[in-house]
């Protein structure tokens, strides 16, 4: 009988001891502090200009999304200055994080308004317009430049590029298949839009950069070179036209890599 119960305190002991060594162990561990939330990335909102769609951006994004970044593309309506901005806006406040706002010529215009959301924490002009208060797009010209003698307007008083203008102007360094694309897909505008005055331009509060293509023949190098001055921009320029993010898309995104990695502090030195 002796026997038997010795057996019986062996065996107990055997299943035992690993749950009570288990349990010990929990116990005397001591409590870390909670692991703080993971902060969400930072995200890239990059708008077109007037007579292209989203499908400008096409070269960009995959530069961008293979270091990481949550990229989203705007599509504008281009029906007014006020629909296109509050469609940047609608794209900003599904952002979970801090947001880098892009924007092409056209879209620098929308980005100067909409960059005032306060997700937005850096701006990027490429070839764009960054008008200060009270400005419109028309009055940063002392003389119309040539594209504009060559504008087609349609009864609702939208206007178009002809191709011979895409060709010659607005796209000259890019690949004739690239010019018909353009001319295919281009998105008309309500000539309107150019005479829209700036109200509360957002780079006079944050930090901004600059993309300023110095063949380019719709927004002068000269023109986007005080812009971006005012603006005080970290200024990149690149022998490109109009359409630097189609022409030049590597040097484009590391211009807006360069905005998404830096702090606030740093932008402002």
């Amino acid at each position: 009988m002796r026997n038997v119960q010795l057996a019986l305190v062996v065996v107990l002991a055997v299943v035992l001891a690993p749950a009570l060594g288990y349990a010990q162990s929990r116990t005397a561990r001591p409590a870390g502090k909670p692991k703080a939330p993971a902060k969400p990335p930072v995200s890239i909102v990059l708008v077109h200009g007037a007579w292209t769609d989203g499908s400008a951006w096409d070269k960009v994004v995959p530069q961008l999304e293979q270091k990481g970044y949550s990229v989203v593309v705007v599509h504008l309506p281009l029906t007014s200055a006020t629909d296109d901005i509050a469609a940047t806006t609608r794209a900003i406040d599904r952002q979970a994080g801090d947001v880098v706002l892009v924007g092409h010529s056209y879209g620098g215009m929308v980005i100067t308004r909409a960059g005032n959301d306060p997700k937005v924490k850096r701006l990027v002009y490429v070839d764009a317009y960054a008008l200060d208060e009270g400005e419109t797009a028309n009055a940063l010209f002392k003389v119309p430049p040539p594209w504009v003698k060559t504008l087609l307007t349609d009864s609702g008083g939208y206007v178009l590029l002809p191709f011979e203008t895409i060709a010659t102007m607005f796209a000259q360094d890019l690949t004739i298949f690239e010019q018909r694309m353009i001319a295919a897909k281009q998105g008309p505008v309500p000539a309107a839009n150019f005479n829209e005055p700036m109200v509360d331009p957002a780079w006079r509060k944050k930090p901004s950069w600059y993309v300023r293509g110095t063949q380019d023949k719709f927004i002068s190098a000269e023109v986007q070179a005080q812009m971006a001055k005012r603006a005080k921009a970290i200024t990149v320029s690149l022998e490109a036209g109009h359409l630097s993010m189609l022409s030049k898309p590597r040097e484009v995104a590391a211009v807006i890599i360069d905005a998404a990695s830096s702090s606030e502090t740093a932008a402002r030195k």
